[in-house]
């Protein structure tokens, strides 16, 4: 949980809850200068991962008909999502000053590199942060295979319940899916989707990554293994991206739908943040996390690149502490040893009803 930092807030002692934190601790963070583009950060990582996919590239066409194959698929895996992680920090504004070049730039790596629809992550993402956690709004927490919400667990029926009744057991296995089920939710949300901006830009760009992707795969290996060399791929993807999102709100309150509470409030009590012991650490795991290990302070500064989140960091917790607003922290292990129990206890409410964390504190009162 929080813990005391050394910085100092200077300002009027405000309640938890008073809408006038977000700017208090927005006066905070410029004076501190951590308002601002990290070009120079972007740029040699875009030129680190560029590298290391191009000799992902050439592994896989020099080792030719070989089970080692599997390894290129894995190592492709893991670059293809922090060439993600950088599609969602330009749909963020975080990289480039210009909007319309991050729009480009985000929907460059989105549909080109990665093969999903920008538009669609744009839409679904918007809202979630918008409003975290909050019963009927948030689209992260709607009803799929994996239940969030009581409700919904006890919704599910044949197979989809018993994976309920045991998907905290069940998360990391399920995950193998995710790859393959951000990409069909993307394209479908290019085909049904009632106005897409760009549609058919995206349509052509995801159609011909996706195609010229299996073109390659399937000319250089054998059928087996270019299924094989796929399945790895996907399910490394999949892992990783819902690895990496996953510890950032799951187990945390909900917000019901109706409930009134400021933004600061809402962002810091629905967040949690994934940290080590040491600056060293942290710089590890930003990297590991693509900044989202910082949760709290990109939700509460979504445009912030992630190279100014550990300063940010610890403004807000020295503020929270301050003021007594719970702030979450929590190691690697910590946060999946949540993320699997509060997920377990949601699964067998199916059976056994419970109460789900809510902020009951913000709820209007009849």
């Amino acid at each position: 949980m929080s813990s005391t930092a050394t910085l100092h807030s200077q300002g009027p002692t405000l309640k938890p809850g008073d809408p006038k934190s977000f700017f208090h601790v927005k006066k905070l963070v410029t004076e501190a200068g951590l308002i601002g583009r990290r070009r120079g950060h972007y740029l040699g990582l875009g030129i680190v991962l560029t590298v290391l996919l191009a000799g992902t590239v050439a592994g896989f066409i020099l080792l030719g008909d070989s089970w080692f194959q599997l390894l290129m698929a894995g190592a492709l895996g893991l670059l293809l999502t922090q060439f993600a992680f950088l599609a969602h920090e330009a749909a963020h504004r975080q990289i480039l000053a210009s909007h319309k070049r991050n729009d480009k730039l985000g929907q460059f790596l989105a549909n080109i590199v990665v093969g999903i629809s920008y538009q669609w992550w744009m839409n679904k993402h918007n809202k979630h942060h918008a409003t975290p956690n909050t019963v009927g709004k948030d689209p992260d927490i709607e009803w799929d295979t994996i239940s969030f919400q009581t409700a919904d667990a006890q919704r599910q029926r044949g197979l989809l319940k018993w994976i309920t009744n045991r998907q905290g057991y069940l998360f990391f296995p399920l995950l193998t899916l995710e790859g393959l089920n951000l990409h069909m939710h993307s394209i479908k949300y290019l085909f049904k989707a009632e106005r897409v901006k760009n549609r058919k830009r995206e349509m052509t760009g995801v159609s011909l990554r996706i195609g010229i992707y299996l073109a390659i795969v399937f000319y250089f290996l054998p059928v087996g293994m270019a299924f094989a060399f796929l399945g790895v791929q996907l399910a490394v993807f999949g892992i990783y991206m819902g690895a990496s999102f996953a510890p950032n709100h799951k187990g945390m309150p909900m917000v019901p739908q109706d409930a009134r509470i400021d933004f600061f409030s809402r962002q810091v009590l629905t967040g949690r943040n994934v940290m080590a012991k040491s600056s060293w650490g942290n710089r590890v795991l930003s990297h590991v996390y693509g900044g989202l290990n910082y949760q709290v302070e990109h939700h509460l500064f979504p445009s912030m690149p992630r190279a100014n989140l550990a300063g940010v960091s610890r403004i807000v917790r020295q503020y929270c502490d301050e003021h007594h607003v719970p702030y979450t922290v929590a190691s690697v292990r910590e946060s999946y040893a949540q993320v699997i129990t509060y997920l377990n206890k949601v699964g067998l409410s199916a059976r056994d009803p419970f109460e789900c964390p809510m902020i009951s504190g913000y709820r209007v009162s009849a």
